[in-house]
């Protein structure tokens, strides 16, 4: 893996925070891994757009390239940095235009990736699994980058574009049965990689939530209301109405941005919360409109544990207080119990593995310090000896991982370092 501690003078005061609060050992697995993404994963483009491969795959997706970047906006008001995040932005709002259905893409178009899959893809696509939160990451890096460094010089015309196409795709699919021309089949791999009913997915009722095909671990949906993923978008649709009010000073999109939302929300608490024998009334991770729900948590952000951090509700709510009771328990089938640690792991990655991003996510939703340390202290010491966070280790046995270079994870250490030592990032 290759790596330099290089790093803007701006993300080494913020090193020297860390070591104030955390110490030594701390400080320095941050710098690391803040390291690793600067110098590795960022490359600029001549055109001033930022192109973020996720680590060990050579792609961008509209997720983790956000969350990579995520803990830099707390030195935004850096230019260089700032430029670096706002670069990101540009290029990801290209790529919506280019396919909102679509998860990752190609630094050119160089035809690279699952050009085989059986979609509507192209030469810019990588992949074309269909994901909600794809294009809730966009405008939410949009909007940080406005709240921590004062810039507005990212809401062009293609930001302004970009909005106005995912505010139409998500109301296309809240009738995906009867609207949509969305299909995805890929006939190699997993199960999980494709959608059942050729392309179509399983059966779904109209709620007033959006639909996905798969999950942001792209795995398929069992069912295609993706309860995390639509409240995600709930909080996306309220930033993108703040900033068309505020910044555009655009009342239609405004009022078009708003509107879904409270669609969504109704449609997530009135079809997506259901009762549990035991724990009462949670929200499901997916429900199809049809009476069944899935009851369980996945590692990947959005997910019902992250609730509070997206800016859905407050950590203290009764009903996520429930959820989260639940998801952090043995009736969630990914929570898994070892020797070396207890957390979330997911469908994507073997049974018994768990995953930091679901440790540092446990973290910055904890209503008490001790367990946001705690869980520091529990990343600090399940890297399998590598210096580095990793997609999901065993746990047992921390020195057998998944991904051993993978960016997410390794920002996610970092910003509950921060968390930790008093810097947050603004919203």
């Amino acid at each position: 893996m290759p790596n330099t501690q290089e790093i803007p003078q701006a993300l080494k005061r913020l090193t020297a925070q860390v070591q104030a609060r955390q110490g030594k050992e701390v400080a320095e697995r941050f710098e690391r891994c803040l390291a690793n993404t600067w110098n590795t994963t960022l490359k600029k483009q001549e055109d001033g757009t930022t192109f973020v491969i996720t680590g060990d795959i050579p792609a961008m997706w509209l997720r983790d390239s956000a969350a990579q970047v995520r803990p830099f906006l707390t030195a935004s008001e850096d230019p260089e940095i700032g430029d670096l995040i706002e670069g990101v932005v540009r290029r990801q709002f290209r790529y919506v235009l280019l396919d909102p259905y679509a998860n990752a893409f190609n630094e050119s178009a160089n035809g690279h990736g699952h050009q085989g899959d059986e979609t509507e893809s192209g030469p810019w696509i990588w992949e074309r699994k269909y994901e909600i939160d794809s294009l809730c990451y966009p405008i939410q890096l949009a909007y940080l980058l406005w709240r921590n460094a004062g810039r507005v010089s990212q809401f062009d015309d293609t930001f302004r574009q970009g909005v106005r196409i995912i505010i139409d795709t998500w109301r296309t699919e809240q009738h995906h049965e009867r609207d949509s021309s969305y299909r995805f089949v890929r006939t190699s791999g997993a199960p999980t990689d494709t959608l059942e009913r050729n392309g179509l997915g399983t059966k779904t009722g109209y709620t007033g939530m959006t639909w996905s095909g798969f999950r942001p671990s792209d795995d398929a949906c069992r069912y295609g209301y993706l309860v995390p993923s639509n409240a995600f978008a709930v909080v996306a649709l309220g930033y993108a109405a703040e900033i068309a009010r505020d910044v555009l000073g655009d009342a239609e999109l405004a009022e078009a941005a708003q509107a879904l939302a409270g669609e969504l929300r109704a449609g997530i608490e009135e079809s997506g919360v259901t009762e549990h024998p035991e724990f009462g009334r949670l929200y499901a991770y997916e429900a199809d409109g049809l009476g069944a729900f899935n009851l369980m948590d996945d590692a990947n952000v959005p997910s019902l544990l992250s609730l509070p951090y997206l800016g859905y509700c407050g950590a203290d709510d009764p009903l996520y207080q429930t959820t989260r009771s639940f998801v952090l328990s043995a009736d969630n089938p990914y929570f898994y119990a070892g020797q070396a640690a207890s957390g979330i792991g997911s469908p994507h990655t073997p049974p018994n593995y768990i995953w930091p991003i679901a440790l540092a996510m446990q973290g910055m939703t904890a209503g008490d310090e001790a367990e946001r340390e705690r869980m520091l202290e529990l990343l600090m010491t399940t890297d399998g000896g590598t210096g580095y966070m990793h997609e999901g280790f065993h746990a047992d046995q921390p020195e057998q991982f998944t991904r051993p270079w993978f960016s997410w994870a390794n920002m996610m250490f970092c910003e509950l370092a921060l968390m930790c030592s008093g810097i947050v990032v603004r919203k």
